[in-house]
């Protein structure tokens, strides 16, 4: 099992390009069950996950082309429509197939997808909404069973929680449906627009995505298609507070400065010295930074995928800070081992309390998740001395080779076996 090595101290200049969004590339890939023309996918992330829903879509009949960044998918001659546990078990978005799967076959068995072992992460939201459509359920042995009689038919269906997921399998279930369907309370993430830009690129008809009223206007046929993944603004928001972490000038391109405005605004109350462009942002040193307050929510709220992030910036700030995790329950696994690498952070029910002002030292640390495990790594480019990340394959699912990416950059950082 693959291991990091990070020297700590570490250095930091230049710039990263960011690459295409792991959160948006997902979708998009499942969205290709739904025709049975060329969808022809640029800028691709090249990750573990990707690589799993390539194995998942090919189980399924998909004709797959791949060619560096660029993905040609065709799902003409679909042959199945059961997902296995070996396949579904290893990423959370696997469940996203069970909309167009259903959209094609009018019955699909999917098994209850793995992923990030972040609390429940329950998919009733997908299967309420999906209900609505005309599609009946049971969950059967580790297997979610879906069924229609006749043809998904449009509704209007109102979310419990903005679930992005569920609003994208909706979306995606809806779009060949007889009639309109309106998905209110609906999830605002860019990616949900990438993902509606994509479709309609397909044939599909649908308007207000990135608002919390979706409406989809049912069509027959689906049409070959070229689409280019957004660039990802988690792994963007990741660099950004490497380089503040580290207090130095360095360059993130190739994003949209527009979908970190919260980031961008916590950073900016802790003291952090930040140049936006259009396409870019520069992180200058600042003086001092400053511990606050956030509070995870939907988009445009502050990511949970940054949650563990800024904790790590958070140990190093002066004073105290809070972080109120409203997303996902169990989201502080990553605690334990930042405070093996000397922050003090402690937990009550829904909130971390960080004493700010530490200093990290090197250790041996264990990845518990994907965004845990980067939070360990800033951690570790901060620290004295040398620190040993274990159980990287969580790191790999949604960062690009980061030994070499930010080796490039000055830091070193080794992988070994």
């Amino acid at each position: 099992m693959d291991k990091i090595k990070i020297k700590g101290g570490a250095n930091l200049f230049g710039s990263i390009n960011i690459p295409g969004s792991k959160n948006a590339a997902l979708p998009v890939m499942v969205s290709s069950l739904l025709s049975k023309e060329n969808l022809n996918l640029h800028n691709l992330p090249k990750l573990q996950d990707m690589n799993s829903m390539i194995s998942l879509l090919r189980s399924f009949g998909v004709s797959v082309n791949q060619n560096n960044n660029t993905l040609t998918l065709n799902s003409q001659n679909l042959k199945n429509s059961t997902a296995d546990y070996d396949l579904v078990r290893k990423m959370r978005a696997s469940i996203l197939v069970l909309g167009p799967l259903l959209s094609r076959f009018r019955d699909a068995k999917i098994s209850l997808p793995g992923g990030c072992a972040i609390g429940t992460r329950p998919i009733d939201i997908h299967l309420d909404g999906l209900s609505k459509l005309g599609v009946d359920f049971e969950i059967d042995n580790g297997f979610v069973k879906g069924r229609v009689k006749g043809k998904l038919t449009g509704t209007t269906i109102t979310l419990t929680f903005p679930s992005v997921g569920a609003t994208e399998n909706i979306m995606m279930a809806a779009a060949q449906a007889d009639g309109i369907s309106i998905i209110n309370n609906a999830a605002q993430e860019p990616e949900i627009i990438d993902l509606a830009v994509c479709l309609n690129k397909m044939g599909a008809k649908i308007s207000g995505a990135g608002s919390n009223s979706i409406k989809i206007v049912g069509v027959n046929d689906f049409y070959q298609a070229d689409h280019s993944i957004m660039n990802d603004r988690i792994v963007a928001g990741t660099y950004i507070i490497a380089a503040v972490m580290l207090n130095k000038e360095f360059t993130v391109k190739k994003i949209n400065p527009d979908h970190l405005n919260s980031l961008i605004k916590t950073l900016k109350s802790m003291g952090a010295n930040l140049k936006i462009d259009e396409s870019s942002i520069t992180i200058l040193p600042s003086n001092k930074i400053y511990g606050t307050n956030i509070e995870t929510a939907p988009y445009p709220g502050f990511p949970t995928d940054l949650q563990a992030q800024v904790m790590a910036l958070m140990s190093l700030a002066e004073g105290t800070s809070q972080i109120t995790e409203k997303i996902f329950e169990n989201r502080f696994m990553h605690v334990s081992e930042l405070n093996r690498l000397g922050a003090n952070i402690k937990i009550k029910n829904d909130t971390a309390y960080i004493e700010g002002g530490r200093k990290f030292k090197g250790a041996q640390v264990m990845a518990s998740d994907l965004r845990a495990s980067v939070s360990l790594v800033l951690a570790a480019l901060c620290a004295e001395g040398e620190t040993q990340v274990n159980r990287v394959y969580h790191l790999d699912r949604g960062y690009e080779k980061i030994e070499e990416t930010l080796g490039k950059c000055g830091p070193s950082i080794i992988r070994e076996k």
